[in-house]
């Protein structure tokens, strides 16, 4: 009896066990979920876009940092609303480049707004994806989470 308690309890303790992170693009009204990545810690995510009233490409890098997105970098080729206009930024082939040493910010969740103007792109390592297609321009909220046996076989 005492060994099938045992068998028990270690099956549990070994569903329950952290299996790695995903980075999660999930609608944020109903928590429908798009886009489900795999990423592990010092992963690269950016996301790519038109800026809507300036009308020239942005480029926000983040880093995965536990559950967190770090935002590393950012690239644009005009000062706008919403877009840093007193830092220090360096010039490379008409493209400004914010590159601190440091964060730029620290973020649990990124929501978005995409937009077919903006034509807002994730990318995540190598992969793209386009989040007008994939959310059809609904508002997401874009995290990182950590899966379990159980969720993957859910």
């Amino acid at each position: 009896m005492v060994a099938i308690a045992l068998v028990v309890a270690l099956a549990g303790v070994a569903v329950a066990a952290p299996t790695g992170q995903v980075l999660v693009v999930e609608d944020i009204d109903t928590g429908e979920r798009y886009v489900t990545q795999p990423v592990d810690d010092g992963s690269t995510v950016a996301l790519e876009y038109t800026h809507s009233v300036e009308k020239t490409p942005v480029y926000d890098k983040y880093r995965v940092e536990g559950d967190a997105l770090v935002n590393t970098r950012m690239e644009f080729e005009s000062y706008g609303w919403g877009l840093p206009s007193r830092v220090n930024v360096t010039n490379v082939n008409g493209t400004f480049v914010y590159d601190p040493p440091g964060p730029i910010t620290t973020l649990e969740a990124l929501s978005v707004s995409p937009g077919r103007i903006a034509n807002h792109t994730l990318v995540v390592e190598d992969q793209q994806y386009d989040l007008v297609a994939e959310t059809n321009a609904t508002d997401v909220r874009i995290h990182v989470e950590h899966r379990t046996l159980t969720d993957v076989f859910q």
